[in-house]
């Protein structure tokens, strides 16, 4: 019997640390947490990832029939589009903790991220027609051996320094995308982010000049513009604080709240 209390009691206080620990958690981890499982376990994200990477298979097609001076090119962002980094963010959220950059580079220089549905095969395809594929990411140049091996980890095409274009400076990729361009003629991108597309993303605009933008751009989703699902982070969520990334776990809260549409 005193055992058995013993264990009651222990139990109990599993319980009450846990509650506890899920209490003080931000609304932001918390939302993370459920971002990661979503992103993990659904059959809807996988079905998402794969019906963004069909369309581009059926786009890819219908541009390599036309005739071209320059050769072929699609342009890839990595993260959360090629490369699935939510173990990262949910090891991070349960211990209610955000990003920062010296965690991040240490689960990059793992090289051991799984892929996006779809996205190998698709990658794969594309090299099988002649298309180069170039990995524009705002990866730093010190993750370089960490990307390239982990793309080389599932045998992905072109993933070599020519073809790998890390951030040098800011994190536009505007320019990367040009100088691209001046050499091939790109027929698709694909990313998870919209300024992996368009300028017009660029110097932290508003969540309202994001959704003009994207409402001027609407002929190009699913053209030539690939989207692909990320609900863990990117400049929708930084727009929300107005890219002040100095703003408290609460002060974040309150924003959230705020800015919720709620049953009347």
């Amino acid at each position: 019997m005193k055992k058995i209390y013993s264990c009651l009691f222990v139990g109990i206080l599993l319980f009450a640390a846990c509650s506890k620990k899920v209490t003080n958690t931000s609304l932001v981890n918390n939302g993370k947490v459920w971002a990661s499982i979503y992103q993990q376990q659904a059959a809807e994200y996988k079905a998402l990832c794969f019906q963004a990477y069909n369309i581009a298979k059926l786009r890819l097609d219908a541009a390599t029939q036309q005739s071209s001076v320059k050769p072929y090119a699609v342009i890839t962002d990595i993260d959360e589009t090629l490369l699935d980094n939510s173990p990262y963010d949910a090891k991070k959220a349960l211990n209610n903790l955000g990003y920062d950059s010296k965690s991040w580079k240490v689960w990059t220089a793992k090289a051991v991220a799984d892929t996006v549905p779809g996205a190998p095969a698709f990658f794969k395809y594309a090299a099988s027609k002649n298309v180069e594929v170039f990995y524009i990411t705002n990866r730093d140049e010190d993750e370089r051996t960490g990307t390239l091996k982990n793309l080389q980890l599932y045998g992905l095409p072109y993933a070599d320094d020519a073809h790998l274009i890390m951030r040098k400076t800011g994190s536009s990729k505007e320019s990367r995308r040009q100088d691209v361009l001046k050499t091939h003629n790109v027929i698709l991108l694909c990313g998870d982010n919209l300024a992996d597309f368009d300028a017009l993303y660029d110097n932290k605009p508003s969540e309202e000049n994001r959704t003009a933008s994207t409402q001027r751009l609407m002929q190009e989703f699913g053209s030539r513009y690939i989207v692909l699902p990320n609900p863990e982070y990117g400049d929708w969520e930084s727009s929300l604080f107005n890219f002040n990334y100095k703003l408290t776990d609460a002060q974040k809260d309150s924003i959230i709240k705020a800015q919720l549409k709620l049953e009347k």
